[in-house]
């Protein structure tokens, strides 16, 4: 199944402040972290909902495994 595809621009909506949806990009797939109670309002840490945060890992006390436990909902294209 392809996945659906969202621009920069609509993801960024997504912020947990604009619409209800709370979605982060990792290495190209956009994912719901909504229900996860590590993004309340759309920040996690120092990090902020709507965004790509692919580059932002590498300062992370964690790994790219975390995102497996994810709900994805598109492709960041």
């Amino acid at each position: 199944m392809e996945l659906q595809t969202y621009t920069k621009q609509q993801l960024a909506l997504r912020n947990g402040q604009d619409k209800p949806q709370v979605w982060i990009a990792f290495k190209g797939i956009i994912y719901d972290v909504s229900e996860s109670r590590l993004w309340k309002n759309g920040k996690h840490y120092e990090h902020w909902a709507g965004q790509d945060l692919t580059e932002e890992l590498a300062d992370a006390p964690h790994s790219e495994m975390v995102f497996e436990k994810l709900l994805v909902v598109g492709a960041l294209r």
